[in-house]
């Protein structure tokens, strides 16, 4: 579930389709992604046995551990494109924001965090030109809990759940 109000509209990035963008500001630390509606879980190596698994990898996205979801359907959250610098942060399936973003802003995560260990996109970042590589559960998940910690932690995170509550 996109929390935000947002929109779809062609990415700003280059050779990426189209992109996510926010209709109204959202603050440092906030979330701009939930699961909502999560049917299954597979393991990878479940979804490497289907007859169709290459066309399925583009929409398969690591959960937790070795516990992929699979949504050929397309729901806009998968117009969450990638970057080396994002403004998002995956963690466990949420999206939380990493600044206090405006309007207007197209919203990116690492997408290292949602691929297999060693799992390389087949495309590159389209500013560093670096292949995407998926991270080990272990650094995905002290990376990103790592960042959280300093979202959370921040003065200005305090006051924005003060503000939404």
């Amino acid at each position: 579930m996109i929390l935000p109000r947002y929109h779809i509209a062609p990415s700003r990035i280059p050779g990426a389709g189209k992109g996510l963008f926010l209709d109204e500001p959202v603050a440092r630390g906030r979330l701009v992604t939930a699961p909502d509606d999560i049917r299954k879980v597979y393991k990878f190596n479940e979804i490497e046995a289907l007859p169709d698994a290459h066309a399925l990898l583009a929409a398969t996205v690591r959960w937790f551990e070795d516990r992929y979801t699979v949504s050929p359907e397309w729901p806009d959250e998968c117009y969450i494109n990638h970057s080396f610098s994002p403004c998002g942060l995956w963690h466990l399936g949420f999206v939380f924001a990493l600044d206090d973003l405006a309007p207007g802003t197209e919203i990116t995560v690492d997408y290292r965090h949602l691929l297999a260990p060693g799992q390389e996109e087949d495309f590159r970042d389209a500013t560093t030109g670096q292949a995407i590589v998926g991270y080990s559960w272990a650094q995905s998940l002290t990376a990103s809990t790592a960042q959280l910690q300093t979202l959370i932690a921040s003065p200005k995170f305090e006051q924005s759940a003060v503000d939404c509550g």
